[in-house]
């Protein structure tokens, strides 16, 4: 009888705790992230370094096809390349390290073409195409493009419960590409 009682409040207790973590991967973004997304970050999105950077990439006239390839080596590759440490050292890639540095929530920041490919990075992402993710596709639709801000995940590279902002760049009101912006929630005052 207590070998029974036990594995039923072992599993009672698994089940509660996996109730728990789903829940937490579930849950909506801080007021205060709303807030700071549709505030702040929002008008990062027509800083000039951005813009023309997101501007010069996209005159480029890359393929999806291209951008799928280099999205398969990305992926495949352990560490970083040439390419990889392009994007992380151009000069979008410095202007995103200087607003990093500029408050302690700053997480990781990059930047996407008008395709969702990446222009500019603090840290190296874990894929190279941004365009079939919810971060690019839900702000960047629309001509104007939109403030779309994610649920609170928690982020592996950075061990921190992230969430993340994805503000479009603005290039005479329209959108050209979209600058995502993790925030570390815990860090958030």
């Amino acid at each position: 009888m207590c070998k029974r009682a036990f594995h039923i409040l072992s599993v009672a207790a698994f089940l509660l705790l996996s109730i728990s973590i789903a829940a937490m991967a579930a849950e909506k973004a801080p007021q205060k992230v709303v807030d700071l997304a549709h505030g702040e970050l929002a008008k990062l999105g027509v800083d000039p370094a951005l813009v023309e950077a997101v501007k010069a990439e996209n005159a480029k006239g890359k393929t999806l096809d291209k951008i799928k390839e280099l999205d398969k080596k990305w992926m495949a590759t352990a560490g970083t390349d040439d390419f990889m440490t392009a994007i992380l050292s151009n000069a979008a890639a410095k202007r995103l390290r200087e607003i990093q540095k500029s408050a302690p929530y700053y997480a990781e920041l990059f930047l996407t073409d008008n395709q969702g490919a990446n222009v500019a990075m603090t840290d190296k992402t874990s894929d190279y195409w941004q365009g079939d993710e919810a971060k690019f596709s839900k702000c960047f639709t629309g001509g104007a493009g939109t403030v779309y801000v994610a649920d609170v995940e928690f982020d592996k590279s950075a061990q921190a419960y992230t969430v993340q902002v994805s503000v479009p760049v603005l290039d005479d009101g329209a959108a050209i590409g979209v600058l995502v912006i993790g925030i570390d929630v815990d860090k958030l005052k």
